[in-house]
């Protein structure tokens, strides 16, 4: 069994999730679309009309990564706006919506409550205390390259509930084998059992491949 790569920036990766950016050519493998809020500018919504096409393809497993993020410069309520439409697509076609978020976690809440689909926040590496409110509201939480080192969230990562997490390598450049070997020892189970987790984690958020 191969080590499922929920969130990637590397083409050719046929066990995982390529986050395809506006505007690239469609990938044989499998992979999300969705408007980043950094890419958010007059021509959004030609941008949100070219998603919706894409987005019903087949090896199209997710919409994202989108969401909010407090470190750029552009309109909150504008991002809020984008976000929005995004996952009310998503419930539209039936996938899974992978966040982005920096700064918002609190506002992403409503949103929980608006989605009729699975969402999922990519690249967790926060406090135990935004950990636990997202998982009280329903959010999965991805993992990258950060549990490789930063012993607090491997304390978090050890706490959660293995049906509510994913792997990830992002866009950062190091071997997936390395981070399931590392949550299997956190979580005190056998690779091959993390490995099978994952996979009915996806099944469960309507991911097939």
């Amino acid at each position: 069994m191969n080590s499922f790569n929920f969130h990637h920036h590397t083409l050719g990766n046929f066990y995982g999730i390529y986050n395809l950016d506006l505007g690239e050519n469609v990938p044989e493998s499998y992979f999300s679309v969705g408007i980043h809020p950094k890419d958010i500018d007059e021509n959004w919504e030609n941008y949100f009309e070219a998603l919706k096409e894409i987005s019903l393809l087949g090896n199209c497993l997710a919409i994202g990564e989108c969401g909010l993020d407090a470190l750029i410069n552009i309109d909150e309520n504008l991002q809020k706006i984008v976000f929005e439409k995004q996952i009310l697509w998503a419930n539209e076609i039936q996938k899974p919506v992978i966040i982005h978020c920096v700064k918002r976690f609190q506002e992403l809440i409503p949103f929980q409550k608006l989605a009729k689909v699975p969402l999922i926040i990519h690249g967790f590496n926060k406090k135990k205390s935004v950990a636990d409110e997202m998982l009280k509201h329903g959010f999965f939480l991805s993992f990258g390259k950060s549990v490789l080192y930063n012993l607090s969230l491997q304390s978090i990562l050890k706490e959660i509930p293995i049906d509510k997490i994913f792997l990830e390598t992002d866009d950062a450049d190091f071997d997936m084998a390395e981070l399931y070997q590392k949550v299997s020892e956190i979580k005190e189970i056998s690779l091959e059992e993390l490995q099978k987790k994952i996979s009915e984690n996806l099944q469960s958020i309507n991911v097939k491949f």
